[in-house]
């Protein structure tokens, strides 16, 4: 078996989907994490087994990699300095580029949530973003977070709830005149005290 796997194309399919999965922890700082990733892959390719499928393999680097990198002192944190190139990958449909007021939208709808899933602990973060964004199921969540099963249905059950209290304290949703699901952010109204 691991005289069939080809480097090369391992980088080829995944790079793009562990650059857009590291961007949405580190931003800007992607790009030398999932170097370090297909480094790390690469070097340990030969001695990897088979007992978990290689994306999950490659998913469980690419997350200690970025977690360690959050934890880390000097990691400065990020707000909206994600890459347009990272941009520009349709994470909503994977295919063909929806039009422009739909590509406006969306770009809103996701820095809005994304801003909003920084607000998380790192746990329901990680979660969140390998099951919500990256569309993993539990048991690969399990494999990637080498966590069982049961524990990471309730990380996704605290997470998902934090997250929708958070976004219902933030936002406004609504489906607009096109029929996309959107969202305002809520103005805060500041009560002032009387004095005396």
């Amino acid at each position: 078996m691991n005289g069939e796997i080809n480097f090369g194309e391992v980088y080829k399919e995944f790079y793009p989907k562990v650059l857009r999965y590291i961007s949405r922890f580190v931003g800007n700082e992607a790009e030398d994490i999932t170097q370090e990733v297909f480094e790390k892959a690469n070097s340990g390719l030969e001695s990897f087994k088979g007992k978990s499928k290689l994306s999950t393999w490659i998913y469980r680097i690419a997350t200690n990699l970025a977690l360690d990198k959050l934890r880390s002192p000097s990691f400065k944190r990020f707000s909206e300095n994600l890459t347009e190139e990272i941009e520009d990958i349709s994470v909503w449909t994977r295919h063909k580029k929806p039009s422009v007021d739909r590509q406006l939208i969306r770009k809103q709808m996701s820095e809005c949530v994304r801003e909003h899933i920084d607000k998380l602990s790192l746990d329901y973060k990680t979660v969140i973003i390998l099951s919500e964004l990256e569309g993993f199921n539990n048991k690969e969540i399990a494999d990637i977070l080498q966590i069982s099963i049961d524990n990471v249905k309730m990380r996704l059950h605290r997470a998902r709830a934090s997250l929708k209290k958070i976004l219902d304290e933030a936002c406004d949703f609504y489906h607009n005149e096109q029929n996309i699901l959107s969202c305002d952010k809520k103005t805060q109204i500041i009560k002032f005290k009387k004095s005396g």
